[in-house]
């Protein structure tokens, strides 16, 4: 015969056995959406290269709208700092 107190181990293992399933095929579907969308990303550069974009270009210009204004300007007074240092600028 169980003692209450295996019984509460028991139910709170299900429950978190449960749990755990859900959250991983949260986790999955999330991910499959991730590939789907990497996907159309990957779709939309090709069609920008397509029509006479530089895509490595269109990349950095992501990535810079992604910082903000300061994080941006800094970033610019560094790389014109390094430039000047190896006589690029």
């Amino acid at each position: 015969m169980s003692t209450p107190a295996a019984v509460g181990q028991g139910d709170a293992s299900f429950v978190a056995a449960d749990q755990l399933k859900s959250i991983t095929e949260r986790i999955e579907r999330l991910e499959e959406e991730k590939a789907g969308i990497a996907g159309d990303i990957k779709d939309v550069y090709a069609e920008a290269k397509a029509n006479g974009f530089d895509v490595g270009v269109l990349r950095t210009i992501i990535r810079l709208r992604k910082k903000d204004h300061d994080e941006r300007t800094e970033e610019e007074a560094i790389l014109e700092l390094y430039l000047q240092a190896l006589g690029m600028a």
